[in-house]
């Protein structure tokens, strides 16, 4: 680790943004093999697209195959935003979320396929047996393989039950959109044997599964996500192959409840099943809010000992720690900025928090693949950024708790007294009471940004 970086230089009226656009910068979550997954992640997808085109035909006309694929297509705003809220305090790069999805509406659709392909010619099994014990062995495995190789080569990604359960519920919703059209074009075909058939019965069977159970696949594959979320720290090779394996093992189970319900107790099977489901779904919702505000309270615990040290000025970070506050940020940037301080105030906030989350993982002495060099390479990018980057005024924060690390591997903490000041303008008198009535702009005068290239100062925001 080298030495640690001084706090940024803070802007000032007579340091405006500097014009022209921003420097190139290397991703340093950038790894070595990264496009040519990418270029295979791309032609995985329209893999997927053409068979997903090929099941919707299998319903036998072109409204079939319309309504199949319209109905598929209907719950996945309403999915992908929540598992994207979920991922709001560390999101992670949209080429993994994306890869997620693939993975789990084409990869894990053909590995299943095949197996159970394989499975049913070999051995005389009955629908109901193919569905309630062969179905989850062979899909869940599919599935949860995406986040087995997401862990071993981009360990990086993974930073704890947050991050496994976004992974997982993506790779649940690709799978479940997948087998949502093969369903609706069965359907509007009258393959499932119920003597009904066309839009009707497409109808109801997306009633049945795109409004009354669309979290089922994603819910399923959430136990194993929850798995490796929980085994990112741990230090046993043997304690996180057994979380695994108990993960794994309760996405089966919950798969197999579910569809063994239906299978053999029809509809007073499938009551009991979606009641079931329905609680463990509720738990799941409490459980990934509770990670959530972990998650937020985590990285104020790493940015404030990380501000101690002088990388970072303290009152940045709530405009970095906090959702509000950095869309507020970012605002202000392009307010007084132009679009250039806020795409340097977001690549800003991003580097802080993926460099706070892995100066955390080296102080809890569970760090992540070449970690002290990554912290290195982040800070390096935020010097080069910090300049573009115009905030609002300090909030009234205070960072003066006791460190909460000990002995730290970067060094010890300078003591309370050498801190660096708390406010990127230099030192201000205490607050005051607020008026009564605003009598003065939102923005003070010595704020950074006030003073655009040329000397013009920027409309003041409308009230």
């Amino acid at each position: 680790m080298s030495q640690p970086w001084a706090a940024s230089a803070p802007h000032s009226p007579s340091a405006p943004v500097p014009p022209g656009p921003l420097p190139r910068l290397r991703d340093p979550m950038w790894q070595r093999g990264h496009t040519l997954l990418m270029v295979l992640m791309f032609v995985t997808a329209a893999i997927g697209v053409v068979g997903v085109c090929f099941f919707a035909i299998t319903s036998g006309d072109a409204a079939g195959s319309g309504l199949s694929l319209l109905y598929a297509v209907l719950p996945l705003p309403a999915m992908l935003g929540c598992f994207f809220w979920l991922d709001r305090y560390e999101p992670e790069p949209w080429h993994y979320k994306l890869a997620a999805v693939v993975w789990g509406g084409v990869v894990s659709v053909a590995i299943a396929l095949l197996a159970q392909i394989l499975i049913s010619n070999t051995f005389d099994l009955s629908d109901s047996a193919l569905a309630t014990f062969i179905a989850p062995v062979t899909e869940e495995p599919a599935k949860c393989l995406f986040l087995v190789l997401t862990f071993l080569r981009m360990r990086r990604v993974i930073d704890g039950l947050v991050d496994g359960l976004v992974l997982a519920g993506l790779v649940g919703l690709g799978f479940a959109f997948v087998e949502n059209v093969v369903y609706y074009a069965g359907a509007y075909g009258g393959i499932d044997e119920t003597g009904v058939d066309g839009p009707a019965a497409t109808t109801v069977t997306f009633v049945l599964r795109g409004i009354m159970s669309p979290f089922a696949h994603p819910m399923f594959t959430a136990a194993f996500g929850i798995a490796v979320g929980l085994s990112v720290r741990q230090r046993s090779t043997a304690v996180r192959g057994l979380i695994w394996a108990a993960g794994l093992l309760g996405s089966m189970l919950l798969h197999g409840i579910w569809n063994g319900g239906v299978s053999y107790l029809g509809g007073t099977g499938f009551l009991l099943a979606y009641g079931f489901t329905g609680l463990l779904l509720a738990g799941t919702i409490v459980l990934a809010v509770l990670a959530r505000r972990d998650q937020g309270r985590y990285l104020v615990r790493a940015l404030t000992d990380i501000a101690r040290r002088g990388w970072l000025v303290a009152d940045e970070i709530p405009y970095i720690a906090s959702l509000s506050y950095r869309r507020k940020a970012v605002k202000h940037a392009k307010l007084h900025g132009g679009e250039i301080s806020a795409k340097a105030t977001k690549l800003y906030q991003r580097d802080a928090i993926t460099m706070a989350y892995l100066y955390a993982g080296v102080m809890d002495r569970m760090p992540k693949p070449q970690a002290p060099q990554r912290v290195d390479a982040f800070l390096s990018e935020m010097r080069v950024l910090r300049p573009y980057v115009v905030l609002p005024p300090p909030l009234r924060f205070s960072y003066a708790r006791p460190s909460a690390y000990g002995n730290p591997p970067y060094g010890a903490v300078p003591p309370p007294s050498s801190y660096p000041m708390n406010t990127p303008y230099g030192p201000r008198a205490p607050y005051a009471a607020p008026p009564v009535t605003p009598s003065s702009p939102d923005i003070p005068p010595n704020a950074p940004g006030q003073h655009l290239p040329g000397g013009r100062p920027p409309q003041q925001p409308r009230r």
